[in-house]
C-alpha cells in the first residue's frame, strides 16, 4: 500500500521544512528564543499530528497507533538527548549563539544516520527474527542500567574520547568564533565546537541502539518506523531551547526512560502483543508520573 512515490513525497517535503528552517527562519547564528523555539517546537509536533491523520485515513486506525505510539517513544526517549546536549554544551563552554549551528548540522547527519539504521535493523529482523530477543534482552539491560549505575559527572574535556579524539585529530582548547576547524601553530585543529558535533553525533547513535529496538516492539513497517524517527528527531533542536534548563528539574525522568525501555524489553522478550493505543497510554501514564513525582518527591540521589 505503501508506493515509492509515498517515500519520495515524504522525503521532499522534509527537506523543504529543513530549507526554509535553515536558509529563510534561521539564517543567522544566534541562540533562539523562547518563543520562537516554542514555535517551532509546535510546528513539527503540528506536522507529526498532521501525518498521523494521513496515516489513519490511508492506513486505517492500526497503523495510526502504531505510528504514533513510535513516535511518541521517539519522543520520550529524545528527552534524554536534551539532557546529553546540555551537558555537552555546559562542559565545552560552548556559547548560546552557536548551539543552533552544532544541533542543526547534528540532526541532518542523524536523519541519515537513522534512515540507515532503520532499513538494516528491518532487513535483518526480516532474516533473522530471532534477533527481536536480542534487542529485548538489551533494552531490559540498558532499562536496569539506569535505576542501578551511578551518572557520572566529570567534564567532557577530561573525558576518554576527548584523549581519544587527540589521537586521531588535534583539538585546540579555545573557541574562534563558530570555526569547526582553525589553524593554530600552523597546524590544522579541531575547536571545541567540532568535538561538541562529534559527542552529539556519538551520543545520537547510542540512543538510536535504544530507541530503535524500542520500535520494533510496537511495529516492523519500515515506513511507519522512519517516519516516526524522523519527525520525532526534526524537532528535537527547538525542543533543546525549550526544555534545556527545564527538564532539568524533571529528576525521575531517567526512572521513566528506565521503566520505558524495560517494559518494551520484556514485550520483545515474551511477544507480548498489545493494541498501540494500549502501549502509548501505558507510555503516557509513565511520563506523567515522573513528571508528576518530580513536582512533589525528593529525588533519589545515585551520585553518592
Amino acid at each position: 500500500m505503501i508506493s515509492q512515490t509515498h517515500w519520495i513525497t515524504f522525503n521532499a517535503l522534509i527537506c523543504l521544512f529543513l530549507a526554509l528552517d535553515l536558509g529563510i527562519f534561521n539564517r543567522n547564528q544566534h541562540k533562539p528564543g523562547y518563543k520562537q523555539a516554542m514555535a517551532w517546537t509546535l510546528f513539527w509536533v503540528g506536522v507529526s499530528l498532521a501525518f498521523g491523520v494521513w496515516v489513519y485515513f490511508y492506513l486505517g486506525s492500526i497503523a495510526f497507533f502504531e505510528y504514533i505510539t513510535s513516535y511518541k517513544i521517539e519522543k520520550i526517549l529524545s528527552l534524554d538527548n536534551v539532557m546529553i546536549f546540555a551537558v555537552i554544551f555546559k562542559s565545552l563552554n560552548i556559547p548560546d549563539q552557536y548551539q543552533h549551528r552544532v544541533l542543526f548540522i547534528g540532526i541532518l547527519s542523524a536523519i541519515v544516520m537513522r534512515g540507515l539504521m532503520i532499513f538494516l535493523g528491518v532487513e535483518l529482523l526480516e532474516k533473522f527474527s530471532w534477533l527481536l530477543y536480542v534487542f529485548g534482552a538489551f533494552l531490559v539491560f540498558t532499562g536496569m542500567k539506569i535505576f542501578f549505575i551511578k551518572e557520572n559527572k566529570d567534564s567532557l574535556a577530561d573525558s576518554t574520547i576527548w584523549k581519544f579524539c587527540q589521537k586521531i585529530i588535534p583539538l585546540s582548547s579555545k573557541l574562534q568564533g563558530n570555526k569547526f576547524f582553525v589553524i593554530d601553530q600552523q597546524k590544522y585543529k579541531a575547536t571545541p565546537l567540532f568535538f561538541a558535533l562529534v559527542l552529539i553525533e556519538f551520543s545520537d547513535i547510542i540512543f538510536a541502539v535504544d530507541s530503535l529496538p524500542a520500535i520494533f516492539s510496537i511495529t516492523t513497517n519500515s515506513f511507519l518506523i522512519y517516519t516516526s524517527n524522523i519527525l520525532a528527531i526534526l524537532g528535537l533542536r527547538s525542543l533543546y531551547f525549550v526544555l534545556a534548563r527545564a527538564i532539568e528539574k524533571i529528576k525521575y525522568l531517567k526512572f521513566a526512560l528506565g521503566l520505558v525501555l524495560v517494559i518494551v524489553g520484556f514485550k520483545l522478550i515474551f511477544n507480548i502483543h498489545l493494541h498501540p493505543g494500549i502501549t502509548f497510554a501505558i507510555l503516557a501514564i509513565i511520563f506523567s508520573a515522573s513528571v508528576i513525582l518530580s513536582m512533589y518527591l525528593k529525588p533519589i540521589d545515585k551520585s553518592s
